[in-house]
């Protein structure tokens, strides 16, 4: 995090007060991601070591904004140490935002505004910012190509059709995959493509939207992009909804491109399917071989939108095989039980003292859950620096968070929650209890608490209750 902390000094010229990470530096992306806090002044740190991501990233957002799109300012960098510091958007993506204000399919109207303004921006990438972009420095691929799209069609066979067991035969469906990869590409595909164009990666501060998460972008077709947003998969959005959001794409692009919009929907629903079998390829992957259950939630879901396309939409293709493997994944049980049972599970995370008071008692009337120790840890309340603060103060935090034996601890207790979690959810439980004792209970489990706290925040059906209960009784 050094690093992080000297390209913050060097552009706010004061180093930051606390450091704090972020969901979803352990999950799919393989980033490291921390917000970076100094009075008023924020600033998102991201450590990652694939150079050739973080020049496609750092090139885009600075053509994008000399285009005046909303994506982050980029303050400082330091590609030979995989790190750069860009503008913090806050905490809410239009996927919480969605999820926050809806009743089912009834979603609230400022969410469909909210919509309706990123699928405004949608072309101004596509057409207008993408007609002078340095191509070069796309990763992996320079375009959506012939290439791009086996490795995807691939990973949906091998890491879902095959770690799933849905029956299927490798060679009439190698046919398929060709006659529709031609199909693709008979599709106008001379436009940016930004690849990941979904709810988690648009961010909304002050009603307006703001997009991250491009680094993918190559050249490519239209339509990937927008059925990337309206099958956004735990998204969920109803079949009405992505028909009218359609419309309002088609009529916004119509202002930058002399629109054909029969040949623009007749290879719509090919791409449809393109980047559902892409997600699912990604569900596969992380849930079913890297053994993240988190992302099996996702898949219910992307069936819904599989078996709403089988029965209201003929391709202008025969695809008898992948047809045949779609139909058995929409008939398998195991998929059929969504995980909404579990809406609203509440997690409440405690910190206490052992010695003042002890465990608190779940009061949920469920009775369950875990109680971490913390005195094997370092103990920074053993320094007269830290004896006044708290685990919540950042030179606390920023101590603890150094210590090797800390990290590893809060890996082992990530894992422990976060797979309870996740059965809870299945089974429909509405409490889970989470608590962390030291020796006071001021500085450790303060400090860990917060941290699990922090990283459950935001996630689809669960609600975090945090308390201090040591601190409750100090006063602080």
């Amino acid at each position: 995090m050094d690093v992080l902390k000297q390209l913050f000094e060097q552009h706010f010229h004061r180093p930051p007060g606390r450091v704090q990470p972020l969901q979803g530096q352990l999950g799919g992306s393989g980033r490291n991601i921390v917000r970076l806090e100094a009075d008023q002044q924020s600033a998102i740190g991201i450590l990652y070591d694939v150079r050739e991501e973080n020049v496609a990233f750092l090139e885009f957002s600075r053509h994008f904004r000399r285009n005046g799109l909303a994506v982050p300012e980029i303050y400082a960098e330091d590609l030979s140490r995989g790190a750069y510091l860009e503008e913090d958007l806050g905490d809410t993506t239009l996927f919480e935002f969605l999820s926050q204000n809806r009743k089912g399919n009834e979603i609230a109207p400022p969410v469909i505004d909210a919509y309706r303004q990123v699928v405004d921006e949608l072309p101004r990438f596509q057409v207008e910012a993408g007609r002078d972009l340095n191509y070069e420095v796309c990763y992996p691929r320079s375009s959506f190509d012939r290439q791009s799209i086996a490795w995807d069609l691939n990973y949906f066979k091998y890491y879902f059709l095959r770690l799933a067991g849905v029956p299927f035969n490798e060679q009439l469906l190698e046919d398929d995959f060709g006659r529709l990869t031609k199909f693709l590409l008979t599709a106008k595909c001379d436009y940016f493509l930004y690849r990941d164009f979904q709810s988690r990666n648009i961010m909304l501060r002050d009603g307006r939207p703001f997009f991250v998460d491009y680094q993918g972008g190559r050249r490519g077709a239209l339509q990937y992009d927008i059925a990337s947003l309206l099958y956004d998969a735990k998204a969920d959005l109803p079949p009405q909804l992505r028909q009218q959001l359609l419309t309002h794409y088609l009529d916004r692009l119509a202002g930058f491109i002399d629109l054909d919009r029969d040949a623009f929907l007749r290879h719509y629903y090919a791409y449809v399917y393109t980047r559902l079998m892409q997600a699912l390829g990604a569900y596969g992957f992380r849930g079913l071989y890297e053994r993240k259950t988190h992302f099996l939630q996702s898949v219910p879901y992307a069936l819904n939108n599989l078996r709403w396309l089988l029965q209201n939409v003929e391709l202008p293709i025969e695809l008898p095989a992948l047809m045949d493997a779609f139909k058995s994944m929409v008939a398998e049980e195991k998929w059929q039980c969504q995980p909404a049972a579990a809406e609203n599970l509440v997690v409440r995370i405690a910190s206490f003292s052992f010695h003042r008071g002890g465990p608190p008692q779940d009061d949920s009337g469920h009775g369950g859950g875990f109680v971490f120790d913390a005195r094997g840890l370092p103990n920074p309340g053993r320094e007269d620096r830290f004896k006044p603060l708290t685990g919540k103060d950042a030179p606390v935090s920023d101590y603890l968070q150094q210590q090797e034996s800390v990290r590893q601890y809060l890996v082992h207790v990530l894992a422990l929650v976060e797979g309870s979690l996740n059965n809870y959810q299945s089974r429909g439980f509405k409490n889970l209890m989470v608590s962390f004792g030291c020796t006071g209970g001021q500085h450790r489990s303060v400090f860990l608490a917060e941290q699990v706290a922090q990283r459950l925040r935001g996630r689809k059906g669960v609600e975090v209750v945090l308390r201090h209960f040591a601190l409750e009784k100090l006063g602080k």
